[in-house]
């Protein structure tokens, strides 16, 4: 049985007079009155402790061990000796005209930081889609431009379908690991005129993206002083995508059972060799006699490990070119792509190599907003969504 103190604390007033508790299988009713006090007439202000009458008002609150929770309230109607004007007591706890304790609308927005959609909250809370999304609609935005101030900046997309666009940009500081801003376009107008805005920009000495044109050409223009980087992942993936249609390629070309088995083994291509065993060395052994491309292009990606193990711009230079030059030798058309990409990149490349960040930060943000999206089924209010992510995965 809940008690008075319970109470007490649920509501944070001392003024709250437990009458009953009626427990069901999934409700909870606590009837409730508050302690009579003088009130303030609304209309002429003066003071008044005179009843007019009484009226009951079951209100939702918090949930209860799981359980849903109305307070059951007798709500006091005062009479202005003065003026003759009827008005209600007040009660802190709820709002003019408001089904729901503040208590309960503050409890939905919390959980709205969680990554669960806003049908589960609603589910939880015993409350509509409708009211959880009205409620966090009246949420402030928790990030604004002129907060901004970093050394460095990083900027990736994500498939998000919302709003008329199929991509949006996520921009965050790898320094603080958070959130700075999603933008609703990954086109350069928006990026521009997002950019214009910061005031600290000056400030930013690294900016990091991946080979999105857009990105890049709108660093070079707002970030004058900052040195621009291509995220080694983005840069890392080609080499193994190469690989991998050398190996489909080669696979195409077997019989039945052999394509079985280099299409099981594939992820012995893509391990670093010196953590294979022994058998699995073996296992590799057997797929490049069938193959000497494949055996080049394996060769080639743990060639590459030298590229990724440069300890500054200049010594990754020359192992890039290195590299690029025995990718060209191999005659593999596969890392064509590769090759082109490295050329054409080249300088913000070997530069990822003298910065202390990565997109990492955002990539892991990236794999939050999926979960979001997932669990609601996607969205179609960008500014909802922009919220929704700032509030659930901002830090």
């Amino acid at each position: 049985m809940l008690n008075h103190n319970y109470i007490t604390e649920l509501l944070k007033s001392k003024d709250i007079i437990l009458h009953q508790v009626v427990e069901s299988e999934k409700e909870v009713e606590l009837h409730i009155s508050q302690t009579q006090k003088p009130h303030e007439c609304p209309k002429c202000g003066s003071i008044t402790s005179k009843i007019h009458d009484y009226r009951v008002q079951r209100v939702k609150d918090v949930p209860i061990m799981g359980k849903r929770t109305y307070l059951v309230l007798r709500k006091r109607r005062y009479v202005c000796k003065e003026c003759g004007k009827k008005f209600f007591e007040h009660i802190n706890f709820l709002g003019k005209r408001q089904r729901m304790t503040n208590r309960l609308a503050a409890y939905i927005i919390s959980q709205l930081s969680s990554l669960s959609s806003m049908k589960e909250v609603a589910r939880q809370t015993n409350v509509s889609v409708t009211t959880v999304m009205r409620l966090f609609d009246k949420v402030s935005p928790t990030k604004k431009i002129e907060d901004f101030s970093s050394e460095a900046i990083c900027i990736d997309e994500f498939k998000g379908n919302v709003g008329g666009a199929k991509y949006q940009c996520i921009i965050v500081d790898p320094v603080k690991k958070q959130i700075v801003e999603i933008l609703k376009d990954r086109r350069q107008d928006v990026l521009i005129e997002y950019f214009k805005r910061l005031k600290d920009r000056d400030k930013v000495k690294y900016f990091v993206c991946d080979m999105w044109r857009q990105f890049v050409e709108t660093a070079k223009i707002y970030f004058k002083n900052a040195k621009i980087v291509i995220d080694k992942f983005h840069f890392t993936r080609y080499v193994y995508w190469a690989l991998e249609n050398v190996r489909k390629r080669v696979q195409k070309e077997l019989e039945d059972n052999l394509r079985k088995y280099f299409k099981r083994s594939r992820k012995l291509l893509l391990k670093s060799y010196e953590e294979l065993t022994a058998e699995q060395r073996e296992e590799l052994e057997v797929m490049f006699w069938y193959s000497r491309d494949l055996r080049k292009a394996h060769r080639l990606k743990e060639e590459f490990r030298k590229v990724l193990e440069s300890s500054n711009s200049a010594q990754a230079k020359v192992e890039l070119k290195k590299w690029i030059e025995a990718a060209e030798r191999s005659g593999l058309s596969e890392f064509c792509r590769c090759i082109k990409v490295f050329r054409n990149w080249f300088s913000e490349i070997v530069n990822s190599f003298d910065v202390p960040y990565t997109n990492s930060v955002t990539e892991g943000f990236n794999n939050k907003i999926k979960v979001l999206k997932r669990n609601a089924f996607g969205y179609r209010n960008f500014e909802r969504f922009r919220k929704r992510i700032l509030y659930s995965c901002g830090s």
